[in-house]
């Protein structure tokens, strides 16, 4: 890439214009190749957020140049350390969902920087870069589900299955069960969809982190902890009330609740009127996961629907035994029985049954966590990124190849 190309990639927030008609991917060379990673919003650090960020920063820059866009207004500590590792932002800002205008913002953008890759993230951002992105004429254009319910939204299967599968040139799901669910329930063609899952990336510790000692938890005392956006698919009341009945057998037990989100005052609420609200501590936002999981006895995930849990990844790196509801590849990665405790989804007895059975059986904490710990190598970011970085490149050598088809029957 020359000198003035790469100074007009990184200016995200000029105006100038580049002639359309112009071949993007032809010169790539040895160039590293342009990416545009896409998303509807960064703010609280959830998964699709993190899965974002992990590739965004750990892409070979001898390969690959890349800059991210967010559809939605955004900000907080993950997208100020986007920032501070050198990425460009560009922000559309969008209002609502009728607000439209400011894709006329991406397109030029795409158009200016002569995108090789757009790599969208979630469903909204996966409808708009697919269009967008084909109108634009970019060599690549990959959609990428983190997941949902697969549940009514007629709409949404509709435009999964016959736009944003027809539009784009690959389709990520990130786990085996969302795959079946694309092509069963949503029409999606199986040679479109990539498998790809979510990477671990270690977090920056602080030695300072202590959970027991910020909330005064006795040293001896069982502590149940889980980390999540504090939104309704992570069913944090059916985990809350799994707890109150802990809680009447070992009074000394306590709940930890890393995160925040918009359901915060709500499950705050939920453990008063279960009566634990002294035994239910609210941690809020927080960086290190594994100084937070060194103060938990055992973790936990009540959601109601995941694709590739980062937390689950977590626990396996810091050595935490888990308890799961049966969601995304959770028996894929870690398997029941053996690096995880499975319960069905909306069942707080049996999520109450294994966390106890965990509690108090110290022997078997350790041996589950091990065992979780043998089977992190594969989702380890220098595994998975290495993988995408091969489907950017396949992607774009394909796109040009197609064109040089249709130019010599033309």
């Amino acid at each position: 890439m020359t000198a003035e190309r790469r100074r007009r990639f990184n200016g995200v927030g000029s105006g100038q214009s580049t002639d359309v008609s112009e071949p993007r991917a032809a010169d790539a060379g040895n160039s590293p190749l342009r990416v545009l990673m896409l998303v509807n919003r960064i703010r609280y650090g959830g998964g699709a957020e993190r899965a974002l960020a992990a590739l965004a920063t750990h892409l070979p820059a001898d390969r690959f140049q890349v800059a991210i866009a967010t559809t939605r207004p955004s900000g907080g500590p993950l997208l100020d350390s986007l920032r501070a590792r050198g990425l460009r932002h560009l922000d559309l800002n969008r209002r609502g969902r009728f607000d439209v205008l400011p894709f006329g913002r991406l397109v030029r953008f795409l158009h200016r920087e002569r995108i090789d890759v757009l790599h969208a993230h979630m469903f909204g951002s996966n409808l708009w870069g697919s269009v967008f992105g084909r109108l634009a004429r970019v060599p690549a254009v990959i959609a990428h589900e983190q997941t949902w319910s697969y549940e009514d939204q007629a709409l949404r299967r509709f435009l999964d299955g016959h736009v944003i599968a027809r539009l784009a040139d690959a389709f990520v799901a990130v786990s085996e069960r969302d795959r079946n669910r694309m092509i069963e329930l949503e029409g999606v063609p199986a040679e479109k969809i990539i498998l790809l899952p979510n990477p671990y990336v270690p977090r920056p510790q602080d030695p300072s982190v202590d959970v027991r000692a910020r909330f005064g938890i006795p040293a001896d005392a069982p502590v149940v902890g889980t980390v999540a956006v504090l939104r309704p698919q992570k069913a944090l009341h059916v985990l809350i009330d799994a707890f109150a009945t802990i809680a009447g057998s070992q009074p000394e037990a306590r709940l930890v609740i890393g995160g925040d989100g918009r359901c915060r005052e709500e499950l705050e609420r939920r453990a008063a009127e279960r009566g634990v609200a002294d035994r239910v501590h609210f941690a809020g936002w927080l960086e290190d996961v594994a100084g937070f999981l060194r103060g938990v006895d055992v973790a936990a995930m009540s959601s109601d629907f995941e694709g590739s849990p980062l937390f689950a990844l977590e626990c396996m790196a810091h050595r935490t035994p888990l308890v799961s509801t049966d969601v995304g590849n959770i028996g894929e990665i870690l398997g029941d029985g053996e690096g995880v405790l499975i319960v069905p989804r909306r069942d707080p007895g049996a999520l109450a049954r294994a966390l106890e059975e965990l509690l108090r059986d110290p022997a078997r904490r350790r041996a589950q966590a091990e065992l979780a710990a043998t089977r992190l190598r594969p989702y380890e970011i220098d595994s998975v990124v290495r993988d995408f970085a091969d489907l950017y490149e396949r992607l774009v050598a394909q796109g040009s190849a197609r064109r040089s088809g249709a130019r010599m029957h033309a």
